[in-house]
């Protein structure tokens, strides 16, 4: 969202207050945001709020202009890269569905040459309503993206849906509409976060995995248009509510989801720890007793290499944190699982952390990325996927 410039439009809801803290998150992330509210939306919140949070006086009236030609709803709409509306109201969502300006959001919605996004949020009754479902229909035919709402409990006291869709999720709907969807039509399935596998009906080991790096990975695969599917152990964080999300605490259920899933998806990122070994699990409780005990382990298989191997069309991506001769190493399991891409890090400076050094690694080539942020690595990491992925069909070199 770096030097993105948003016009954010507010209508009358009550959840008008949530645009507060949107601003803030917007101007957070390099945008420059410009407020334009409706008149019924001044009853909801105070335009001073959301003029000292976005540093630009909030416009609303389109027949009192200070300067310029006189023509804010076409110069607004001219020089910005979104229009965003959050809440959209259903009397605004009615306005735009028959292409009706009568005030200067509207005019700006009409006048637009950039993508709009809207975020709803009503009654569950308003929402419901087949007028409104009519109008949905008809905005989305016209470009119009819609992020949300969502089913919850209402300032009203009722619950259902219609509530303002969540700011996690109306981020990532942000970042979608900005981008160029690349990977639109896109089926890519991830996996992340750690495996978690019992000792005994009290205890349990797994790793140090927080998941960052694979949900980073879904994130912008979602803002690249793509159709993502999380398989998800232990992570720091929760995934995003909208995305197609299934909970795999072990290597069991881990197998299970992927194998079942891996059918109908053109690429598969393998980021999940996933347990290389398995206790044998004890009935009941280890009572304390000798100063040491010892565990029976087995090998566990590997999900990775037999995805790769059962299905020859899926484009196939793995993970590869080592202590030592990174890149060596990761040559040697691309190789040995027949990946199409691996990407190698150190295992030390990476696992947790919120930045790290990575190497993409094909079956031609060896690409250094230095430390960024995982948000950055990601792109860098769809990137290429999408690089390869578009020419899969040409002959590649293979490692010896």
């Amino acid at each position: 969202m770096l030097n993105k410039k948003i016009i954010l439009g507010v209508t009358g809801s009550i959840s008008a207050y949530k645009a507060a803290e949107l601003i803030r998150l917007l101007k957070k992330r390099g945008a420059d945001v410009q407020v334009v509210m409706t008149k019924s939306a001044k009853e909801f919140i105070s335009p001073i709020t959301l003029q000292a949070l976005s540093g630009k006086p909030v416009l609303e009236n389109m027949w009192e202009p200070t300067e310029g030609n006189g023509m804010e709803h076409i110069n607004q709409s001219r020089k910005s890269d979104l229009i965003l509306v959050v809440p959209a109201s259903a009397n605004f969502i009615a306005k735009l569905a028959q292409g009706l300006a009568d005030d200067l959001l509207s005019n700006i919605c009409l006048a637009r040459n950039c993508p709009i996004l809207i975020a709803p949020s009503m009654n569950k009754n308003m929402w419901e309503n087949s007028s409104t479902q009519r109008n949905i229909s008809l905005v989305t035919q016209d470009g119009v993206n819609i992020s949300g709402p969502e089913n919850g409990e209402q300032a009203c006291g009722e619950e259902g849906m219609g509530r303002l869709i969540n700011e996690k999720m109306l981020l990532l709907d942000i970042n979608k509409s900005l981008n160029y969807p690349i990977l639109k039509n896109k089926n890519i399935l991830i996996s992340c976060g750690a495996t978690f596998e019992k000792i005994d009906d009290a205890r349990a080991i797994t790793n140090l995995s927080s998941g960052k790096m694979g949900l980073r990975i879904a994130d912008e695969a979602y803002a690249l248009g793509a159709n993502v599917t999380i398989i998800y152990g232990q992570t720091e964080k929760l995934p995003p509510s909208g995305i197609n999300c299934i909970y795999a605490p072990n290597h069991s259920l881990m197998n299970k989801y992927v194998k079942e899933n891996a059918k109908n998806n053109d690429i598969f990122i393998s980021v999940a720890a996933i347990s290389d070994y398995i206790p044998k699990t004890i009935s009941g409780k280890l009572k304390k007793g000798n100063n040491k005990f010892s565990l029976e382990f087995q090998q566990s298989s590997d999900i990775l290499l037999e995805t790769a191997s059962e299905f020859n069309n899926l484009f196939c991506v793995g993970f590869s944190a080592e202590s030592e001769n990174i890149i060596k190493n990761a040559q040697a399991k691309l190789k040995n699982k027949n990946l199409d891409m691996i990407v190698a890090n150190s295992i030390n400076e990476s696992m947790g952390q919120n930045s790290a050094e990575i190497y993409i690694i094909d079956k031609n080539e060896v690409i250094h990325i230095p430390k960024k942020g995982k948000e950055e690595l990601a792109s860098n990491i769809l990137q290429h996927i999408y690089k390869l992925e578009n020419k899969r069909g040409s002959t590649h070199e293979h490692i010896n």
